[in-house]
């Protein structure tokens, strides 16, 4: 497995354990999840050779994806444990 299809199955694992948060009614660890899964998704799609003309923005919402899984992950740290 490439490290290109390492980055789909991760976000993909990341998404269905959100969706398994969903199922416990835990929304902040559904928004914690769910955005690092789309931040793994979003910059596998960035190495994507038919979306070479959006790489930029697609790069500019993995990074705001990835530093709000940072907050998310402080907030979860802080207040919940």
């Amino acid at each position: 497995m490439n490290a290109h299809v390492r980055q789909y199955v991760f976000g993909g694992i990341l998404l269905a354990f959100a969706i398994y948060q969903i199922t416990r009614m835990d929304w902040v660890e559904v928004s914690l999840y769910g955005c690092a899964g789309l931040a793994f998704v979003l910059n596998a799609l960035t190495l994507e050779t038919k979306l070479a003309p959006f790489k930029k923005p697609l790069v500019v919402v993995a990074w705001t994806f990835i530093i709000l899984t940072a907050l998310l992950f402080f907030y979860v740290i802080q207040f919940k444990f």
